[in-house]
């Protein structure tokens, strides 16, 4: 037998080995996310509970083989505080103007399915995107194209074409702010250079 014969075995399962850490490390993002939603679903944050979790967690990553949720490397907190302030008050805004059209009697309000491309290819940041979008009262995301990137909202209150193009910068902006927090210079240029004609 070849002397190299061994050799070759051992980098071959070194080479695994690396190959799977990596793939750990891709959807570590994930993983702790689907941990925290199982902490959060208990209502229960003992030992117990988080190691169920972690075991939960990796056997839905393992068995459904979920895409890997990769990140940039670029994290800016006061960027993600400034979107964070920013949400909250589109949240009361929407409560607000929601509230008034329940009390707006003998109009109907219309409604509007905008189309919104995005610049980020991140499933993390679309995502982001997306709940954000939803939780604000008036607006709910339908669809998503992961493969062009575009989203489907459902917009109350759109009956003339300001507002649907209004509706359509603040799901821009809500991208932009998120890529300056964490999302790469690349897709953060893109955005910039396109949310300079639109204002909020």
């Amino acid at each position: 037998m070849s002397p190299r014969g061994p050799v070759r075995f051992q980098q071959a399962k070194g080479e695994r080995k690396r190959g799977m850490g990596e793939q750990i490390l891709e959807q570590l993002p994930l993983l702790v996310a689907l941990v925290l939603l199982w902490l959060f679903l208990w209502g229960s944050f003992t030992v117990v509970d988080i190691l169920m979790g972690i075991f939960v967690a990796v056997l839905v990553t393992r068995v459904f083989e979920l895409p890997p949720v990769t990140l940039s490397g670029r994290f800016n907190p006061l960027w993600l505080i400034v979107f964070l302030v920013d949400f909250l008050w589109h949240v009361i805004l929407g409560s607000i103007q929601v509230a008034a059209l329940a009390f707006r009697f003998g109009r109907v309000a219309k409604s509007a399915v905008v189309e919104v491309n995005l610049e980020t290819r991140s499933d993390f940041v679309m995502t982001l995107v997306a709940i954000a979008t939803s939780l604000v009262p008036g607006s709910l995301i339908l669809e998503v194209d992961r493969d062009k990137s575009t989203l489907f909202l459902h917009v109350i209150d759109a009956d003339t074409p300001e507002k649907i193009e209004k509706a359509r910068g603040d799901v821009i902006l809500t991208e932009r702010r998120l890529l300056r927090a964490l999302g790469s210079r690349d897709e953060l240029d893109r955005s910039d250079a396109r949310c300079s004609a639109v204002k909020r």
